[in-house]
This record gives C-alpha cells, structure tokens and sequence, in this order.
C-alpha cells in the first residue's frame, strides 16, 4: 500500500492493473497528470489516466486512488467513464516531460527526462518531487546514452531554468530497435501533438513501415499533416496494398494530387488496386509477389526469397508464370511452395515441381471465397489472377485478417478479444 514520504517513479508504473475496491479490474495505467503550483512548490499531481476497455482513456482524479504499490492501484471505484482531453495548464509526465531536455540549476550542464518521481503527504495530496535524468558529459561526443544518471529534486532542474520541449530525437533513439508495429503501438498511446512530431523525425522507410501499422485515423492524421512531396515520397514506400487503403480515405482530390506526385511505377500499382471494388480479392491482393519462369532454377527462387523485405507470408508461394514476369504478367502455371523448394536440389528447374493443383482465385473473388480456400487448404498466401488467367497478385492471410477484422482492431484490449 502507500506509504507517506515514499516517492514512486512513474515509469515503473506504466501498464499496472487498477481496480475498484471489490477487486474488478478497470483498466491500466498509461500516464500521470502534473499541474504546476508556485515557485516554491513542487508541482501537484492531480490525477490518472486510465485506458479502459475499447482503449479509452478517462481521467481518475487522485482523490479516487485509494492504493498505489508496485503490482496494481486500488482507487474508489467511482470512475467517471468520459474520455480523458488534457486542460490547458495540465501536463502529462509520460506524453510531455519523458525525454524533455532541462538544464541543472547547479550549472553542471544539461539533461535529458528519464522518469518522474511522484509521492504522498500525509495528507494525501500527491506531489511530483524527483526527475530522474540523465546528464550529458561536457565536452564530450559520446552519445547522451553514454551519460550519467542521477536523480534530482524538481527544483534543481525546472524551478528558473531553462527546459526544452520534449525532443522526439530522444523518443527514436530510446525505440530505435523496436518492431514496427511495436513502435506503432507507443505512438498510439501518444497524443496528437507528440505523435506528429515523433512521425516528422522519421526516416520515410522506417514511417511507411510503422504507418501501416497503425490505424486509418491516425494514418491520416499523420499523412496529412505533411506537405503533399514528403507525403507521397512516403506512400511510394508503403505496399501498395496499404497505401491504396491509406489514399482510399482520402478526398479524391487529395488522392489525385499524392498519387500524380508519386514515381509512375510506384502510382501504377496503387491505382491498379484502387481500380477494384472494395471487398473483392483485387482489392486486397499485392501487385508484387515473388514471380518466376519455368526454366528458373531452385537456386535462383531460394535467392529470391531471402530478400529480407518480403514478409514470411510472400515468401512462402513462387508463382510461376510465362513471360512478362512483372504483374499482369504472362499465362499463369501454378505455384512452388517454400518447403518444395528446400527438399529440392538446387539446379532443379521450377517448372517441374509446380504444384498444379492449388487453383488460383479470381481478383474479383469475394473475401468469403478468399477465406475459404486460406483455411481449406491451410495457406498463407493464395494467387490472383484475371480473367485472361494472368497472375496479378497475392492475397496473404495478413492481408485477409486486416480486411475481415473489425475496422478499429487494433484499438482493443485482450479482455475484448477473450470476451
């Protein structure tokens, strides 16, 4: 339970369970809301904010936290359900002081913002009175990594110094290795103002891949927000597919433009999905499988799919197909499945372990019929082609769950899932 005097880093905090006084879990902790008092006065914390199920987040005010420790947060159970919208003198300690920069008011240098230490009076008030940072070496070119970590009384690095607004450089650095849609999930919890500066300092390679991974609002908000070169640069690194989704929610108008500013080849692709009506397996597909000859060898499709860009779902299927080799390529002739290809000596032409009997769908397929032949024949992927049997695509099982899953799916909870 809580102990008077005893201060309580915010970090370590993050993602605990809280629940009412009966036990019954609300919802997780996802930040801490901070209002600055007079000088002298560390600032007061004045609350909680909470995601509840469907990924909403409400406002719990400290005066309803009954119990913090280190494996949950016990509050009153009074918990008032409308979405959580930051005031004008609150601050969030994760979404606005985490990586801030600040300089020590004893003069040994700058720091950067690791972590926030919060505590109550006997009261019951609650005050943030310690920031732990991370100062960087003078003179030195290490990076601020490399710096030292100590913590500090809130006076000594806020109270009349110098503070920085939250560098989102700190933010790439401190995730640089996480996993695109890992990296989504933390600019999902961000607010909007953080999350366009934290997507304004990516690579264009590096956003095209979170991008995809987050949902369409948020792929617009962040889109939009640039000016129309950056932001076409960045939807001819997305797959086509996902950027045909993306420009599909936007005015057609805007879509013209981006796609007109996009490389030809590039736009090609995206308008030839965009051509198809939404829910048919064209609309889905990607334009750019890993496509062969008859007379390629194994060696040359293992090649192939160790490109590290295809996903594991492309790399399982070969299509084969008579010349031109990029789609609509030429007459289609059947697949060679990854495991065929590894029990397969390495001259071995493909035309000779074609798997004939997997019949290949038609892009104007419906998903059910899509979904069908996935779980019949238990693939990962599934060719398209049209109606002159020229291969134009592949479906991937990802592709088909993004479709068939509830728009806002990446909004839900394990509860919701499980429920």
């Amino acid at each position: 339970m809580t102990t008077p005097g005893t201060t309580i880093f915010v970090a370590r905090l993050l993602g605990l369970d809280v629940f009412d006084p009966h036990g019954d879990r609300i919802g997780r902790l996802r930040d801490v809301v901070v209002v600055n008092r007079s000088q002298n006065r560390p600032p007061a914390v004045v609350g909680l904010v909470i995601e509840v199920p469907g990924k909403k987040r409400v406002f719990v005010p400290m005066t309803r936290v009954n119990a913090i420790d280190a494996s949950q947060i016990i509050t009153s159970g009074l918990i008032n359900m409308r979405r959580f919208e930051q005031r004008g003198a609150e601050q969030l300690v994760v979404a606005d002081l985490f990586d801030r920069r600040v300089t020590l008011r004893d003069g040994s240098g700058d720091a950067t913002v690791e972590d926030v230490g919060i505590e109550a009076s006997r009261s019951g008030d609650w005050s943030a009175v310690e920031l732990y940072v991370r100062r960087q070496v003078r003179g030195s070119r290490l990076s601020l990594r490399r710096g030292e970590r100590l913590i500090v009384d809130w006076a000594d690095a806020l109270q009349g110094s110098s503070v920085e607004p939250q560098g989102a450089t700190q933010f790439l650095a401190a995730h640089e290795d996480l996993k695109a849609a890992d990296f989504a999930e933390a600019m999902h919890d961000m607010t909007e103002k953080r999350r366009l500066e934290v997507a304004a300092e990516l690579q264009d390679e590096r956003l095209a891949d979170v991008l995809q991974e987050l949902p369409d609002d948020h792929q617009v908000e962040i889109l939009t927000s640039f000016d129309a070169e950056r932001a076409a640069h960045v939807l001819e690194e997305m797959d086509p597919d996902d950027a045909a989704d993306l420009l599909n929610e936007l005015p057609d108008e805007q879509k013209e433009a981006l796609l007109g500013l996009m490389e030809p080849e590039d736009a090609k692709d995206v308008r030839r999905l965009l051509s198809y009506e939404e829910g048919t397996a064209g609309s889905i597909m990607t334009p750019l499988p890993v496509v062969v000859a008859p007379e390629a060898t194994v060696a040359e499709a293992l090649a192939m799919v160790r490109k590290e860009e295809l996903t594991p779902a492309l790399a399982s299927l070969i299509c084969v197909v008579r010349p031109p080799l990029e789609t609509p390529t030429g007459r289609y002739i059947g697949v060679v499945h990854i495991q065929q290809l590894l029990r397969s000596a390495p001259p071995e032409q493909l035309g000779n372990l074609v798997d004939s009997t997997l019949e290949p769908i038609s892009d104007m397929a419906p998903l059910s019929e899509v979904a069908r032949i996935l779980a019949t024949y238990n693939l990962t992927a599934v060719p398209v082609v049209n109606d002159q049997s020229r291969l134009v695509g592949l479906v991937t099982i990802d592709d088909l769950l993004d479709h068939l899953l509830p728009e806002d799916w990446r909004e839900h909870t394990d509860e919701e899932w499980t429920a």
